[in-house]
């Protein structure tokens, strides 16, 4: 569990390392509320999750849990571990990222210019996540995990703490949801001022299934976005926040994805990745509809991605 005041903390630690990100309005008409979109894919390593790297590695360091000569591990499809690369780089230590076989080409490719050593294996991410927890106990290094750990949620958190100071008023955060970290975060970080709506692809339903059935369950995930909201299910953490603040789950197509992703690309030259292009398909889709007068923030999470997919 985290809460509000973990993710101050983590502002604190943090600050001076990330970028505060901008928030631009969608024009005034186009939904039935005002809203904006808090332009996160902008971040450091192309997403919000440079802040939960930088938290997680630094409160290590405090504890004196962190092996200089070692440094730290984290098993990612993609941008966890460029995230988590890229801040053991800026701190001097090393990093270890292991990746599933299918990880995206372009994501590899950053991962190997931070100077990270990059161990690519097995089908899927839970293969990557073995494999990196073993070497995590073996070596010493620490481990950070890609989204269900404390300190990288309250990180993911200070999107949400940023956007309440550039925005006055905010009724609604929408995120994206896979393995839940940032929902988690920003959910923590808004509760008793604003409400956070999570969006999930039907192919990867983590948090709709868990709040059926009360509990993280496993799902079965597929689908166009299945490289960053991949997760086979919801955190422990994410859960737990999610039941006590009310965060609800929408669901979104495919097709609603790519669409939402080309319309932000067409009206505003914003190139996102499918996973982030999810949190704007549900306006977009009519998923959501913002009542008149609403301001709602759409947080645009990452832009690890190939201009030329579909």
């Amino acid at each position: 569990m985290i809460s509000r005041a973990d993710v101050n903390e983590a502002s604190l630690r943090i600050a001076g390392k990330v970028r505060r990100t901008p928030l631009i309005q969608i024009d005034p008409g186009t939904f039935a509320g005002e809203v904006w979109l808090k332009c996160e894919f902008m971040q450091y390593t192309g997403t919000f999750k440079a802040r939960g790297a930088f938290n997680r590695i630094l409160a290590s360091r405090e504890r004196g849990e962190l092996d200089p000569d070692v440094g730290i591990v984290v098993a990612s499809g993609g941008n966890a571990g460029l995230a988590n690369a890229y801040a053991a780089q800026q701190l001097g230590v090393p990093a270890s990222v292991y990746v599933p076989e299918n990880a995206p080409p372009v994501k590899v490719r950053k991962l190997v210019a931070t100077g990270a050593t990059v161990v690519q294996g097995g089908a899927e991410y839970a293969e990557a996540y073995e494999a990196a927890t073993k070497y995590a106990v073996e070596s010493g290094a620490v481990y950070c995990h890609a989204y269900d750990q404390p300190e990288i949620a309250a990180g993911a958190g200070t999107v949400g703490s940023e956007l309440l100071e550039q925005l006055e008023g905010v009724d609604t955060v929408v995120v994206a949801v896979g393995g839940g970290g940032l929902m988690a975060g920003v959910a923590a970080a808004v509760k008793g001022q604003a409400k956070v709506i999570a969006v999930e692809p039907y192919t990867a339903p983590t948090l709709s299934a868990a709040l059926r059935a009360g509990e993280p369950v496993d799902v079965a995930v597929s689908g166009i976005a299945a490289d960053a909201l991949g997760a086979r299910r919801i955190g422990e953490i994410a859960f737990a926040v999610a039941s006590r603040t009310g965060v609800g789950s929408l669901l979104v197509s495919d097709d609603d994805i790519v669409t939402a992703r080309t319309w932000l690309w067409d009206h505003y030259r914003v190139i996102v990745e499918h996973g982030a292009a999810a949190a704007f398909a549900a306006l977009h889709s009519g998923a959501y509809v913002p009542s008149e007068g609403e301001r709602v923030v759409v947080v645009l999470c990452g832009s690890n991605t190939d201009p030329a997919t579909v």
